[in-house]
């Protein structure tokens, strides 16, 4: 099999990232998912928050229309730093939700419909997708990466690109060393249902333990996303459930009034994790197998997504001018596009869970005047929430809602 880019991984990225480069580009693109297509996947009652900016890719890729009546748009940000068995947690930072043309700065999405959503794309624009095809070998060819996959067959690729994950195989293949360590930390991550309503608000409650963040869904539904240290963490998720659910109830704020458990409860070992190169001769590296980061600013899934756009720019505008579009020189000018942008929210990230994990009384005094001084500075605040809804800078034309 001859093609022009070969994506490897069948998350979120991947099937973005074919989307983007197979429809209607000119290029023969072909994403390899070493998940079987006739194995049932779990149910994943997860929702993510969807930068603005990112919306406007999904939108541009005509996928939004599928998912844009089950989205609920964030229309304020409150923060905390609090005890757990502190009886009042004042709010020290707010943000105001929207962003220039009224727009909400992100979205709550359930992540299935999203997937199904790309599924459907990618087979109405003909893009080939080969399901539970795992990649074992690769070697770099004068013009071409070519992969072997376990049935035998051979694929040659002008581009290869990882999105396999944070434990990327392609990654191991190429050669590309990581730097990061893991935290002493699980996300845990559920879905709830509370008696009051609320107007679109999330509120992220900095714990020593880590933040607890309280995302909204709608119909008085909230996703949770909730960092513990691994050793509460075990006691926790081997409690029944009615258990847990006191256990979420002293952590959720009392204007929520009585809450209830709305689906399982998910947890995943948390690691900071960067590849010391995001790109090779003809291979490159998207979404978690580049970066992991902290879940605490919810970007994970967002900087993915901006990698996509980075990528599917810089390779269809070397395409269309007649450049190799897997030289080092074209794959270079991606890395320089995402790798300081990935770099500093990892950064800020780790710093931010080590800062507010120390319970301390004279820092935890200290924290709360600066969360407070920043919440009296109008254009920092701006700059905050420009940042996490992806439109910062000069970012790609498919962030922009620009068709490539």
């Amino acid at each position: 099999m001859n093609v022009d880019v070969a994506v490897v991984g069948g998350g979120f990225v991947g099937r973005a990232l074919a989307l983007a480069l197979g429809a209607d580009t000119g290029l023969k693109a072909v994403l390899f998912d070493a998940k079987p297509a006739e194995a049932p996947s779990p149910a994943d009652e997860r929702a993510s928050a969807i930068a603005v900016a990112v919306q406007h890719m999904l939108d541009t890729l005509d996928v939004w229309p599928d998912v844009e009546t089950l989205a609920h748009p964030i229309s304020e940000m409150v923060v905390t730093d609090s005890q757990l068995d502190d009886t009042v947690r004042p709010v020290f930072l707010t943000f105001d939700g929207t962003v220039e043309g009224g727009e909400p700065f992100a979205y709550m999405v359930p992540n299935a419909p999203l997937a199904e959503a790309l599924d459907r794309r990618l087979q109405e624009k003909g893009v080939p997708v080969e399901r539970g095809v795992r990649v074992t070998a690769m070697e770099e060819e004068p013009v071409h990466r070519r992969l072997t996959l376990a049935d035998g067959r051979q694929v040659r690729a002008r581009l290869v690109v990882a999105c396999d994950g944070a434990r990327s195989s392609l990654r191991a293949m190429a050669r590309i060393p990581t730097v990061g360590w893991p935290y002493d930390q699980y996300g845990i991550v559920t879905t709830i249902t509370h008696e009051m309503p609320h107007p679109g608000r999330a509120e992220e409650h900095f714990l020593p333990s880590g933040p607890f963040a309280i995302l909204p869904l709608g119909s008085n539904r909230a996703s949770l996303v909730w960092t513990e240290r691994k050793a509460e963490g075990d006691r926790l998720l081997a409690l029944p459930p009615e258990d847990l659910r006191d256990e979420l109830a002293k952590r959720v704020p009392p204007h929520y009034g009585s809450i209830a458990l709305d689906g399982p409860v998910q947890h995943y070992p948390l690691v900071l994790q960067m590849a010391r190169s995001f790109v090779a001769p003809r291979f490159a590296l998207c979404g978690d197998a580049a970066h992991a980061i902290h879940p605490l600013a919810g970007q994970g899934m967002n900087l993915g997504f901006k990698d996509v756009a980075a990528l599917a720019e810089v390779v269809i505008d070397a395409a269309r001018i007649g450049v190799d579009i897997g030289s080092l020189a074209t794959l270079k000018r991606y890395e320089r596009w995402r790798r300081f942008d990935s770099v500093q929210f990892a950064a800020v990230c780790d710093s931010l869970n080590r800062l507010f994990g120390l319970d301390f009384a004279p820092l935890r005094a200290v924290r709360q005047i600066g969360l407070g001084l920043v919440d009296r500075v109008p254009a920092l605040k701006r700059a905050f929430i420009g940042e996490a809804a992806g439109m910062m800078g000069t970012p790609p034309r498919l962030l922009r809602g620009e068709v490539l």
